[in-house]
């Protein structure tokens, strides 16, 4: 029996918005302070990774041991940096095709969910000015584990009652594309195919989410789709 398509789970960071240059900036701050040289292609590493291994992987670049404690510290820091650019943010902060995307998954009775590594990712929506389009939001504060575990999205599907079976998981990450296939999920790539592997189906960004597309090769049952 084929599955139908009743939700769609995002990431945020990437493909939503892009608050990966934000984190990258402020993630730099911290270990320039540190005596670290972030590098762009090191913080590609970071992608759906939570604050905290976030900062044990910078650390792996210094040669010096840092207490619980001290880390910590390094994280709020962060975090601070980080709430201080998201407080710019505003609508034209959105990724191409994000709203549309979003009135069409609507109009076709699709749930909206969001399932992100981020724990600021509701005060990101209401930034962007999208938070009433989300029907569910599943952030690292709901998880005890992370990318490339498929925790976040199978809560992510349970909070709108649908079998994972019947959703399709969006994340600009190979992590996150692999804990959306360890759950029998259908994934989108918001990138390449060379970079994103492991994707069903890769698109450049939201302006190529096609319903009628991703249920035939997802092998959903095809309904008519309104636009």
């Amino acid at each position: 029996m084929a599955r139908e398509l009743k939700a769609v789970i995002f990431d945020l960071d990437g493909v939503i918005t892009d608050t990966a240059r934000i984190h990258y900036q402020s993630w730099g701050k911290i270990a320039s302070e540190i005596g670290i040289n972030l590098t762009y292609e090191f913080n590609e590493r970071l992608k759906g990774v939570s604050r905290m291994e976030s900062l044990d992987l910078i650390l792996t670049l210094t040669e010096k041991n840092y207490s619980n404690e001290e880390k910590i510290e390094l994280a709020n820091r962060k975090n601070e940096y980080y709430l201080k650019l998201v407080n710019k943010m505003t609508p034209s902060d959105l990724l191409p095709g994000s709203v549309k995307c979003f009135k069409t998954l609507k109009n076709n009775n699709i749930k909206i969910v969001l399932a992100s590594a981020s724990k600021n990712s509701l005060y990101v929506l209401k930034r962007l000015k999208i938070e009433e389009h989300f029907d569910y939001v599943v952030d690292s504060r709901n998880i005890s584990r992370n990318k490339p575990d498929p925790e976040i999205f199978i809560k992510a599907a349970k909070g709108v009652k649908v079998k994972t079976g019947d959703c399709v998981g969006v994340e600009d990450s190979i992590v996150g594309i692999l804990a959306i296939n360890a759950c029998n999920m259908f994934s989108v790539g918001i990138s390449d195919k060379k970079n994103l592997y492991a994707a069903d189906m890769c698109i450049k960004d939201l302006t190529e989410f096609d319903i009628k597309k991703i249920c035939l090769v997802g092998g959903f049952y095809e309904k008519n789709y309104p636009g």
